[in-house]
């Protein structure tokens, strides 16, 4: 009867689901519409809302390594999501606020929303995987598929949050994401105590910790920290951009941080050698990819043709495209790998990640074959977009699910956390590119107005736009590429060594 049991998974599990599933509902409903609320509503320009747009997903990826500090050191895994979830929802309420409130006032509402977004994020988002795996004794078979399932849970989020949420007005789609929120984690709060256990019957996560003056001022210092760099540009009516420097000053500081560990070995330092490249690789991957809640949600609501039986589909409807992608090719990928292991054919993870950079490179060359002459006033049929996104979602496939996976393998255990962190961190600084690069689009209704340059590169119309994306992706896919296989020995996959005292 009990090997019966241990084939299935645990209630926790599923519970786990419910409440991750209804925080990214939370968050992607609010990112597929945030560009256009800021453009529409705020009366942003193109350049100020993306820039802007990159830096709020750029702090939502830093500050997990806060948050999971503060919960190994003070708060414990539970109280650390309670936290993280009321922040959220209270972030989305101001965001609710601020539409409400228009351009006359709400930006300032808009500033404390996202503060509390990426201070809430922070805390949530890394306890709750960390719980999954808790739920489970060490090395069994079933947290491979109870990842998966947890996966799922993300992606159904993220596939229904813009359809809810892009079908309201601005005002109304953040009060439903902060609702969203609140389901979550009031059905968290109710059921922690009866699910969340091991199937010995202990509760699992970590301890509570009295919190003193120290961890409580940390907090507090955080919020203050995020509130004032996402303010500074407003405040002192400069155009340094602080969150560009903080981010991308921490990815160089990092590394020398790391390699002046004097007990690294030789394979240790090789290995954490080749996770720093490919974190740099990354930053292009995601930097092209996480155009979808940017830059194209604006080419979506402007230049797509979104008549679908007389009835005009919303903008954001788009970016639930990624999401179902994932859920119906996961499982054909899956099979694809394993017909190519079995044939001694499956590609290296560098070579996988190489091919994932080249497919967002043609993703972009289908939308740049679409814009190509684009007139006045014309538009392109939705199926372009619709297959930018599939690709793009192959792609994501070929790179997201090897990343954590190869971090894990290859960090020295006693560094792993800092190395996880480096990898997130990576990630952080791909979202801050991909709101400057979004900055870079034709400004105007049409696409055309207010040309702009980067690296030397003249940007006119939409088509040089994504132009420009194809050559920064197709070149990283050949560097990488030809770099994998000086990559893949500094893996050292034949020597098994993962603790080095």
């Amino acid at each position: 009867m009990s090997e019966t049991v241990k084939q299935g998974h645990p209630k926790g599990l599923y519970f786990l689901f419910f409440t991750e599933m209804w925080e990214r509902f939370s968050y992607y409903g609010m990112r597929a519409i945030f560009i256009l609320f800021m453009t529409k509503v705020l009366l942003m320009k193109d350049a100020d809302a993306s820039e802007i747009y990159g830096s709020y997903t750029g702090l939502v990826y830093l500050t997990p390594l806060l948050g999971g500090y503060l919960c190994d050191k003070f708060l414990g895994n539970r109280r650390s999501i309670v936290i993280g979830g009321l922040l959220m929802a209270i972030g989305q309420f101001f965001m609710f606020f601020s539409a409400s409130v228009g351009a006359n006032g709400g930006v300032s509402l808009m500033w404390m929303g996202l503060t509390a977004i990426i201070i809430g994020n922070g805390f949530f988002k890394p306890n709750i995987s960390t719980m999954v795996g808790q739920l489970y004794p060490a090395n069994d078979r079933r947290i491979d598929s109870a990842f998966t399932i947890f996966y799922m849970g993300i992606n159904l989020g993220a596939f229904f949050s813009p359809l809810v949420c892009g079908s309201m007005d601005f005002k109304w789609g953040f009060l439903a994401a902060g609702i969203g929120m609140l389901l979550g984690l009031v059905a968290f709060i109710f059921g922690q105590k009866k699910y969340l256990v091991s199937e010995e019957g202990k509760e699992i996560g970590l301890p509570v910790k009295k919190l003193d003056a120290k961890s409580i001022a940390m907090i507090v210092g955080s919020i203050a920290i995020i509130f004032f760099m996402l303010n500074f540009k407003q405040m002192f009516e400069s155009d340094v951009d602080i969150i560009s420097y903080f981010i991308y000053g921490a990815m160089v500081a990092m590394p020398v941080l790391i390699f002046s560990d004097k007990s690294l070995s030789k394979i240790e330092t090789q290995r954490i050698t080749v996770i720093f490249i490919l974190a740099f690789f990354v930053i292009f991957f995601w930097g092209a990819f996480e155009q979808a809640g940017a830059s194209l949600t604006l080419f979506a609501d402007r230049q797509t043709e979104r008549t679908l039986f007389g009835w005009e589909m919303p903008a954001s409807y788009f970016q639930s495209v990624n999401p179902l992608a994932v859920i119906s090719l996961a499982p054909i990928m899956t099979i694809v790998w394993g017909f190519l292991y079995a044939r001694k054919l499956e590609p290296s993870s560098p070579k996988k990640m190489a091919i994932g950079l080249g497919l967002v490179a043609m993703g972009y060359v289908v939308i740049a074959i679409a814009v190509k002459g684009l007139g006045l006033g014309e538009k392109v049929s939705m199926w372009w977009l619709i297959g930018l996104y599939v690709i793009h979602t192959i792609g994501e496939l070929c790179l997201s699910p090897i990343g954590l996976s190869m971090v894990s393998k290859l960090a020295p255990l006693r560094l792993s956390s800092l190395m996880m962190g480096t990898w997130f961190l990576a990630n952080a600084a791909a979202n801050k590119f991909a709101g400057t690069l979004s900055a870079l689009i034709p400004g105007g209704e049409d696409g055309t107005g207010g040309a702009t340059s980067f690296l030397g590169f003249q940007i006119t119309n939409l088509y040089e736009f994504f132009v420009l994306f194809i050559i920064m992706s197709g070149a990283a896919a050949a560097i990488l590429f030809v770099l994998s296989s000086w990559l893949e020995k500094r893996m050292h996959n034949d020597h098994i060594e993962t603790v080095t005292e």
